[in-house]
């Protein structure tokens, strides 16, 4: 086989357990079924990773790690599968080549696992399928949680919906910091803004900074 990537490194889960914890939390609160939102199914496309792969992790155990070769057969399987023409069939090596701008040969080889794949032949296939960047390489449960995290982004945009409050004009004055801070942004500005951010310890900062805020506004007791 020719081309290729370094091999793999050690995959750590506790960004996936700290997503699935925030995930469980959101669902409870909105009275989602526990087996909607972690539907096996649906996350596997979403991720790529195997059904049976992802319910070993959400159950906190160790599920191994295909190398990147087999990562790539696997996912690249999984998206000939589920990502199908209009017509339901699936795509032919010969549509997946033009598409992804490679030879016929090309495509077959890597389809067929004979060539490894380089980042460009990835990115191609990606974007002919129309799936994120790192679909067909990243590890399992960065997979996993990537996809989790879109679920958790579409449940804090429910939540805030719901939740969503109206502060009245004439409170958000020029003392009042927190009332101006709802009336400018709401709490489903404020939520969707948080979970876009990279990472856990960036979501705590904006933690810190709403208690700061809380705790300055806070009425004096007399």
């Amino acid at each position: 086989m020719t081309d290729g990537f370094p091999a793999p490194v050690a995959v750590a889960n506790a960004p996936l357990a700290a997503t699935v914890t925030r995930v469980a939390e959101l669902a409870n609160k909105l009275g989602r079924p526990r087996n909607q939102v972690f539907d096996l199914r649906r996350l596997s496309e979403a991720s790529g990773v195997p059904a049976d792969v992802i319910k070993t992790l959400l159950d906190g155990r160790p599920a191994g790690e295909p190398d990147l070769q087999a990562r790539f057969l696997q996912r690249l399987d999984l998206l000939r599968r589920t990502r199908v023409k209009t017509n339901g069939r699936r795509y032919t090596q010969q549509e997946i080549a033009d598409g992804a701008g490679m030879s016929r040969q090309q495509a077959g080889a890597l389809i067929n696992g004979d060539r490894r794949p380089t980042m460009e032949h990835c990115d191609a296939i990606q974007r002919f399928f129309g799936v994120h960047a790192g679909f067909l390489t990243a590890h399992d449960a960065d997979a996993l949680t990537d996809a989790l995290q879109r679920t958790e982004q579409q449940l804090l945009q429910d939540f805030a919906g719901r939740e969503r409050q109206t502060v009245p004009a004439e409170t958000a004055s020029a003392g009042d910091p927190l009332a101006r801070l709802l009336q400018n942004h709401g709490v489903r500005g404020i939520a969707w803004r948080a979970a876009q951010l990279p990472s856990d310890k960036h979501r705590d900062k904006v933690t810190e900074w709403l208690d700061m805020l809380l705790e300055s506004v806070k009425p004096n007791e007399s």
